[in-house]
């Protein structure tokens, strides 16, 4: 029998198999839980019980606005996406397994401005300072998160909340990752963590925000497989293999000439905050209060060290870099940035009324970066003025106007202006957004500098100047959302091979920055869920539509559709079984540079399609614990035997992956 038609089966049986067990501990246990009940009653004992409710967090993003905090998400709802490449909302092209190089496959606009290094290729697995989460539990909150188990994929996270006293928390976090991947040198390894601490006065008034983060992420690098017979357009020619490791690399050093992208990204953050005059409160004394000052400032200092290694110590006997003698390679990039920014915030609102509501922020922000590569180092300072003005009018408009701009320092000039408006027609019609925004953007310092084994540079470029308008519309009603978005881009840069209309050996797989005139893009989103019953059937369809597309590298239309099935098991187990599809059109797939870990558009230009690639899967909760199993791109034991997004680099192979989550509060 196929082995894809095997895996298939047995996700099918292994689902079966849980629910059928389910069922009978759940009745089994509903049993228990009576005879409990009533011994408790008859004992007539009083105890709390700590649920969710007990638990809540905020983030960096709420606490510049107010003191406020959301429930623990406790929701199986898309718990199968565990992969931060293949968020359906989000989608990639990567090197074709978990943890390995990656790049949009829709057109995101980087609204950044400043020192930036560039290196964005392991970006989606970095534990980020800013999105760390600051805890308030009555009870101790812990959660264990697990995928993959026996399987390729083997995911582990722990996070531990508690509070010392009413007003402070202190937590962490720890996450563990390690893959096998499909072929030779594809086994990511990953070790990241947070410690983070919240204060808060006991007069509301004094906030002290603390995390400190750190990420060791190990990529392999394997210069893709040597058998060009394993590529045929865009389809596999061996399916018969029940493992693709045997197929040649153009990489093969193993142990310690193992080569890899390696990055280490550790920082501290501090955020003092302090409101005065009057403050007004939302939901006093319930776990939902709000804190809202008509006065604030506040202070962030955090300290980040970056460090951008690629190692390999063998010869390139199979060409996976441009041509040289070179064995041993251990390129470099190390960055260390110190950021202070101080902030004062002033309200004007009617007394107790938060329906009618004026803002003003204004703020100051210095960066000194220390940046050394392999053969020069260099110290750069920014000072960035900020400002924003906002309006609320009666719970319907919300119109916002923010100014970001670099007036001293390396990347002086630089600037990001931009306004919002959110009407709220009604909740029946829905609400429409409308937003603008201006940049200046000083280039990415991997464009300017280079000075690699492989690749060498020292550029000039124009600052990338982009000018945005966007207008969505939302519908909950009636589960519509859509927005349009239109980008004119002047001096927008990427990579791209050397030309070479000789085929000169000695230019292939060499790289170089460049920079385009104007070019325009309209970006479309469509999503619309359908419910019937217990049926649902949710859609996202994003058209691209460019003048340069080929520059840009993205298709002109991706589409995914998730059709499931929800219900309870005697009440108790909230469950979703369903399928997804998803599927771009043909679109000149980049190839990649390993050493410099920058994707760049070469001068074959083979077009590749993701065809339908389709996932079956299975979510579940029972009280604290959620589940899901899910049988990915079940399709490949009929059509397509296999994809790219990447040229020379095939897609993962059909997998199965089981995951588990819970979380405790005692």
């Amino acid at each position: 029998m196929n082995r894809y038609v095997k895996q298939l089966l047995f996700f099918f049986t292994f689902t079966l198999t849980c629910v059928s067990y389910v069922s009978a501990q759940v009745e089994e246990e509903f049993s228990s839980a009576l005879d409990s009940a009533r011994a408790k009653e008859d004992n007539k004992k009083d105890s709390v019980v700590f649920t969710a409710k007990y638990v809540r967090y905020t983030n960096l993003a709420m606490m510049k606005l107010a003191t406020r905090t959301v429930q623990v998400d406790t929701s199986h709802v898309n718990f199968q996406y565990y992969n931060p490449q293949n968020q359906p909302w989000n989608p990639s092209i990567n090197l074709g397994s978990y943890g390995l190089a990656t790049r949009d496959l829709l057109f995101n606009a980087n609204k950044s401005i400043g020192f930036q290094s560039g290196f964005h290729s392991l970006e989606r697995y970095i534990l980020d300072p800013d999105s760390v989460q600051y805890f308030r539990a009555r009870a101790r909150f812990s959660e264990l998160y697990s995928v993959g188990f026996f399987f390729d994929d083997q995911v582990f996270r722990v996070r531990l909340a508690q509070n010392i006293t009413p007003q402070w928390n202190i937590g962490a976090e720890y996450h563990a990752t390690n893959t096998d991947g499909y072929y030779l040198n594809q086994d990511y390894i990953d070790r990241k963590g947070a410690i983070f601490s919240w204060y808060e006065s006991k007069n509301n008034r004094y906030n002290l925000l603390l995390n400190g983060t750190f990420n060791n992420i190990n990529s392999p690098e394997n210069g893709a497989v040597v058998d060009e017979g394993i590529f045929n357009g865009d389809v596999f020619q061996d399916t018969s293999s029940t493992s693709n490791r045997g197929y040649l690399t153009r990489l093969s050093g193993q142990n310690a000439n193992r080569p890899y992208n390696r990055w280490r990204d550790n920082g501290m953050f501090v955020r003092q905050s302090y409101f005065f005059g009057r403050l007004d409160t939302l939901h006093a004394g319930t776990q939902e209060q709000e804190i809202h000052p008509t006065n604030a400032v506040a202070h962030n200092s955090s300290i980040r060290q970056r460090k951008y290694v690629f190692f390999k110590n063998e010869p390139d006997n199979a060409g996976a870099f441009p041509l040289s003698d070179v064995q041993r390679v251990d390129d470099t990039t190390s960055i260390t940035t110190i950021s202070n920014e101080f902030t004062y915030s002033f309200y004007l609102r009617g007394k107790g009324v938060f329906k009618n509501e004026a803002k003003l922020d204004l703020g100051f922000q210095n960066d000194l970066i220390w940046f050394r590569d392999s053969l020069t180092s260099d110290f750069f300072q920014n000072s960035t003025v900020k400002g924003k003005l906002g309006y609320k009018f009666s719970d319907r408009v919300d119109l916002r106007a923010s100014v970001n701009q670099i007036v001293v320092g390396a990347q002086a000039g630089d600037f990001l202006y931009e306004a919002n408006a959110d009407v709220l027609l009604s909740e029946n019609a829905g609400n429409i957004s409308i937003g603008a925004y201006s940049q200046n953007k000083s280039p990415e310092m991997v464009f300017n500098r280079m000075n690699y084994t492989y690749h060498q540079w020292n550029r000039n470029f124009d600052k990338t100047k982009v000018q945005n308008l966007s207008f969505s519309y939302t519908n909950k009603k009636i589960g519509f959302s859509g927005k349009a978005e239109y980008y004119l881009m002047d001096r927008y840069l990427y990579f791209r091979e050397v030309d070479n209309p000789t085929n000169d050996e000695m230019l292939l797989k060499q790289i170089t920055p460049d920079q385009t005139g104007n070019l325009n893009l309209l970006k479309v989103s469509v999503g619309q869920n359908f419910r019937l019953g217990r049926f649902h059937l949710d859609n996202l369809v994003v058209y691209q539509k460019s003048d340069a597309a080929d520059i840009l590298a993205i298709p002109e239309i991706y589409t995914w559709h998730s059709l499931y099935y929800t219900n309870k098991l005697y009440n108790v187990m909230d469950f979703r079984l369903g399928m997804d599809v998803r599927f771009n059109t043909p679109f000149r797939s980049p190839s990649y540079a390993i050493n410099v870990g920058q994707f760049y558009n070469d001068n074959v230009g083979i077009e590749y399609s993701t065809y339908p690639i389709g996932d079956v899967w299975f979510t579940g909760n029972i009280d604290r614990v959620n589940l899901f199993l899910a049988y990915n791109f079940f399709n490949q034991f009929a059509y397509p035997r296999g994809y790219y997004t990447v040229r020379r680099y095939p897609m993962n192979d059909a997998n199965f992956r089981l995951g588990v989550s819970w979380k405790f509060y005692d």
